[in-house]
């Protein structure tokens, strides 16, 4: 998602690199990389131009402070800029009514139906009782997959088989809605290829029948500046209360999202991430202009956490992991929590990695990929440890790696390097234990909202070093887990230091 204009934006500021003052000059110099990577992005020409003129008269009226360089200064007006195209202010959905119905409209294929089930679903996890009903009647297809749907979520259908009336149809969906305490009430409207006098007619009857709260249409977001033309159409017969975006994890370039709003000057209210039905993001415009600038959305992260995560096994990992040595146990306890926030190259992406350490999109692809891999081998190496291993590393010598090795199927000098890293990620974790005092009493993690507050192999983030397939700020990608800035491996002899016990070459008898 917007990766393509990420890196286009991230080099139009290498251009202020090095500058004392922004100057006219300068400033136009950047501008026009910046035009640039917003046409390459297929955002459309009206939205570039009145971009292109705001940043332009803030940026030369701008006053630069000591404290902060031209290039910063530029950024913080093209991000401020981006939150005003992106709408602003974070726009909640209108439920209620009682009940409260929400139509979704849209062409064909932009994936409506499911768009459908993945907001039952983000609604019923928010504690409200949503109704699914069936108003696509020209497609049978389309009633099959939402029964099919519901079914998955566990949230009820409304249908009337073989019926043609969409307006007797929602009739009697809002009528069984008021009568057993269902809300939102969803409406999966009818599509086509295009926009068409029949289409239109159709969900006009519904919308002066039911009065909706919102009229949210669902946009691919991989049509482009085509999908501009879509929602000024249908915002010109419908008076949309909001869209939805699908499709997003498959657009690189990203024109659709900053595009379609200030075309119709309607808020985005949601964007479907991936597939899976738990793929639906609230739509924050601040959040996703750090995302386009590759600032990191650690908020949404953390929410996200919140979800997935269950909070006293998060504490009482990271307790156990911050009180006492870092063992495989507590290790994979933690990485089984935090694979439910999604793959690790996303996680990179909100934390802001790119715009932290100067990482290209495709250079954050090959670390996730090498950091998956990594843990992979982990894992298969774990599983073929016992319980005793697992709880006490430093018993792994010689022979246990050896049995350790052919009971994973992994070569030894594969088990060997990861033991090495390990050993870094356990030296990285006594060093925050110890300046920390002995533990952190009373704290899940460093970050808001009860977040663990750390990738094992992070070490606990300060400088990100001993990320998985990241040797740390510099290091090239694959080249292992490094020591965080301001750390250093203690010195043999020295406390906290395990002797390398695991790795180190058998030393010859003496005669």
């Amino acid at each position: 998602m917007f990766d393509n204009l990420t890196d286009k934006l991230n080099g139009a500021f290498r251009t202020l690199a090095g500058t004392d003052k922004l100057t006219a000059d300068n400033i136009e110099e950047a501008i026009r990389e910046v035009r640039k990577s917003l046409l390459e992005a297929d955002v459309s020409l009206k939205v570039v131009k009145i971009f292109i003129s705001n940043v332009r008269q803030k940026a030369l009226g701008a006053d630069v402070l000591e404290s902060v360089s031209p290039a910063q200064q530029f950024i913080k007006i093209v991000h401020d800029e981006l939150v005003t195209i992106l709408g602003g202010e974070y726009s909640p959905l209108d439920i209620t009514g009682k009940p409260a119905i929400i139509m979704m409209v849209g062409l064909q294929g932009a994936g409506k139906t499911t768009a459908c089930g993945k907001l039952a679903f983000k609604l019923k996890a928010e504690g409200e009782k949503p109704l699914l009903v069936a108003c696509d009647v020209q497609r049978p297809a389309a009633i099959t997959q939402l029964e099919t749907l519901g079914k998955q979520i566990d949230v009820p259908v409304f249908t009337i088989a073989g019926s043609q009336d969409v307006q007797e149809i929602a009739d009697q969906a809002i009528a069984r809605a008021k009568a057993e305490g269902l809300s939102p009430v969803i409406l999966d409207t009818a599509g086509r290829l295009q926009v068409d006098t029949a289409l239109m007619a159709e969900l006009l009857i519904l919308d002066r029948f039911l009065k909706p709260q919102e009229k949210l249409l669902v946009v691919d977001s991989m049509t482009g500046q085509e999908a501009v033309n879509v929602a000024e159409t249908f915002n010109t017969q419908l008076d949309l209360t909001g869209l939805l975006l699908t499709k997003v994890d498959g657009d690189a370039r990203g024109g659709a999202a900053l595009s379609v709003r200030e075309a119709v000057g309607k808020p985005v209210k949601f964007i479907s991430t991936g597939e899976k039905l738990d793929n639906l993001e609230t739509f924050y415009p601040d959040r996703m202009a750090g995302r386009i600038l590759d600032m990191g959305d650690v908020l949404s992260l953390v929410e996200k956490a919140q979800k997935s995560i269950d909070e006293k096994e998060a504490t009482e990992t990271m307790m156990e992991m911050f009180s006492k040595d870092l063992n495989f146990e507590s290790f994979v306890k933690m990485q089984k929590m935090m694979s439910g926030l999604g793959n690790m190259g996303d996680i990179m992406k909100m934390f802001g990695f790119g715009g932290m350490f100067g990482i290209s999109t495709e250079q954050q692809k090959q670390i996730a990929t090498e950091g998956e891999a990594m843990m992979s081998r982990y894992q298969i190496a774990i599983s073929s440890m016992t319980m005793e291993e697992r709880r006490n590393p430093d018993l792994i010598d010689f022979k246990r790696r050896r049995r350790i090795s052919k009971g994973s199927g992994l070569k030894d000098n594969e088990i060997g390097k990861m033991l090495n890293e390990f050993q870094k990620m356990r030296d990285v974790f006594r060093q925050l234990r110890g300046m920390m005092g002995g533990g952190f009493p009373g704290m899940p993690g460093g970050m808001p909202g009860g977040m663990p507050g750390g990738f094992p192999g992070m070490g606990g983030f300060p400088g990100m070093g001993g990320f998985p397939g990241m040797g740390g700020p510099g290091a090239k990608p694959g080249s292992g887990p490094a020591m965080p800035p301001g750390f250093s491996k203690p010195a043999a002899g020295k406390p906290g230091y395990s002797g390398g016990a695991f790795f180190n070459k058998k030393k010859k008898k003496k005669k």
